[in-house]
Order: structure tokens, then C-alpha cells, then sequence
């Protein structure tokens, strides 16, 4: 299980968004993806932020209540990331999804640059695989 890596799973064509975007135009690339977060990106490409459609949402309603414009990407996104690099262990990972809240990191090369996420759902795909895999070699 150890030598499982996060590159081995992880999504390379992730939703991501840019810091000058509106929310609403964000909110639509949840509706369309489905994905439940996403890294926030500079023109080349870094990781800078993080955005969650449970920001989004939070921030949309709150608009609609006070009828106010809503804000751009930067003035919402997270710039706390955790993020994790594609050589990283997937049982590590796992062990860290279950004491930190973020369900998605970005997966990021030595140098910020995004290279993809990995979410739990990939994670415990990962473990399914390997302990099926094991299971199947016992008999």
C-alpha cells in the first residue's frame, strides 16, 4: 500500500478557477463539473487558492438576502491550501483526510504548480483496488 502514489489516482483535468472571476460564473462550472471544490490558479498556472462550492453557495445566498453583487473569486477563496505532491502515499493521504476537513487537495509539483486533485472518493478507490487486489492474491 505504501508504494501507491497520489499521481497513481489523482484527476489531471481538475475545475479550476481564476482569481478575477465572478462568483457566479464559478458557480457554474460546479453545476457543469459536479466537483465539489477546486484549485484557484495564477496566469502560470500556480496553485494561490482554493475555492469550495459550499463558499460559493454561502456567499450567492448571502447576496441574494442583502441584494448585493456578488464578488470575484479572490475576495471568497481559501489561501490556506493544503495541498499534497503526486509522490505522496495514498495511505498518508488517507490517514490525513481523516483528521483535516478538506475533502479535495491540489496536487502541486515542488515548484506550486497545480498538476491536478485527488479527492477521498479517489483515495478510497485507491484502497478498494489494493485490498481487492489482496484478497484475490490470498486465495
Amino acid at each position: 500500500m505504501e508504494s501507491l502514489q497520489v499521481k497513481e489516482y489523482m484527476n489531471h483535468y481538475p475545475v479550476t478557477f481564476n482569481s478575477d472571476m465572478v462568483v457566479e460564473e464559478a458557480s457554474l462550472r460546479f453545476l457543469k463539473t459536479k466537483q465539489i471544490g477546486g484549485p484557484v490558479i495564477d496566469k502560470n498556472h500556480r496553485l494561490i487558492g482554493f475555492l469550495s462550492e459550499g463558499d460559493v453557495l454561502a456567499k450567492m445566498l448571502e447576496s441574494i438576502y442583502y441584494n448585493e453583487h456578488t464578488v470575484d473569486v479572490a475576495d471568497l477563496m481559501r489561501k490556506d491550501v493544503l495541498s499534497v505532491k503526486p509522490y505522496d502515499s495514498i495511505l498518508e493521504l488517507g490517514q490525513q483526510m481523516m483528521k483535516n476537513k478538506p475533502k479535495v487537495y491540489p496536487v502541486v509539483d515542488d515548484d506550486g504548480n497545480l498538476l491536478g486533485t485527488i479527492c477521498r472518493n479517489d483515495v478510497l478507490h485507491a484502497v478498494d483496488k489494493h485490498m481487492r487486489a489482496s484478497f484475490h492474491a490470498g486465495k
